[in-house]
């Protein structure tokens, strides 16, 4: 589990609710119509700017916000020194018969196996980090571009309400809820794109970052294996890419 995301969701609800209650109850708070608009709106205009399979696959991703990241550099790093003392023992050809849970790890053990030169190794490399960062930049835009219309649709919501209530000005009654809605779809448009949306794209952004890190790690580590074919110097080489170095 990602510590850092638990403790930002639990701490950030714990304080807004608690502002919430110190000036009345929750139910001031709650207004359905203001919802639909809002979050129905938003996830409209979302299907309608991108394909539907790619929205599903950045709620997919967003699922993932509070697990930890599968492998961090150093650990990484640690691995392809491994693979490297695995060949220096066994030859090349062993590291082709290993198992990966990564693909990329996979793909690498597979070029080193095969003597591949270091050209087609980075060629690999490129190709496999371009379509890895189209992937993720997709998913990242689904909740930029949620983050952007949800406070746009808190608007409508206000300016509903601001009518409701303008149309009703005669029935004392009304204007209380048609005000309400006026103001809450407001908040629910600012909640929902700085409590939800953005952190949400933030956190994938950061898991690209480390993606990506691991990606030229394990790419450079194999030609580093086949290079040099020492674990120390493979380290020395990857040692750059562990932070705080």
């Amino acid at each position: 589990m990602d510590l850092g995301t638990i403790i930002g969701i639990v701490v950030g609800n714990a304080l807004i609710l608690s502002a919430m209650l110190m000036g009345g109850t929750i139910d001031m708070f709650i207004d359905v119509a203001g919802l639909m608009i809002v979050f129905g709106g938003a996830v409209s205009a979302c299907l309608m700017a991108f394909q539907m399979k790619d929205v599903i696959a950045a709620f997919k991703a967003a699922m993932f916000v509070i697990s930890a990241d599968k492998m961090e550099p150093n650990s990484m790093v640690q691995t392809m020194c491994d693979l490297c003392e695995v060949s220096r023992k066994n030859g090349i050809v062993a590291l082709s018969k290993m198992k990966f849970e990564e693909d990329f790890l996979r793909k690498a053990a597979q070029l080193i196996s095969d003597g591949s030169k270091e050209d087609l190794i980075r060629e690999a490399m490129g190709i496999e980090l371009e379509a890895m960062k189209a992937r993720h930049a997709i998913k990242q835009d689904v909740f930029a571009k949620l983050a952007a219309y949800c406070p746009a649709f808190g608007m409508i919501g206000t300016l509903i309400g601001l009518v409701q209530m303008l149309a009703n000005l005669s029935d004392p009654a009304a204007v209380g809820p048609a005000m309400a809605v006026a103001l809450l779809t407001t908040m629910y448009g600012a909640m929902f794109a700085n409590m939800l949306w953005n952190p949400i794209g933030a956190k994938l952004a950061s898991r690209t970052m480390t993606e990506v890190m691991n990606l030229e790690i394990t790419f450079e580590g194999a030609c580093a294996i086949l290079a040099e074919g020492n674990p120390m110097t493979v380290y020395e080489k990857l040692s750059s890419f562990i932070p705080g170095r």
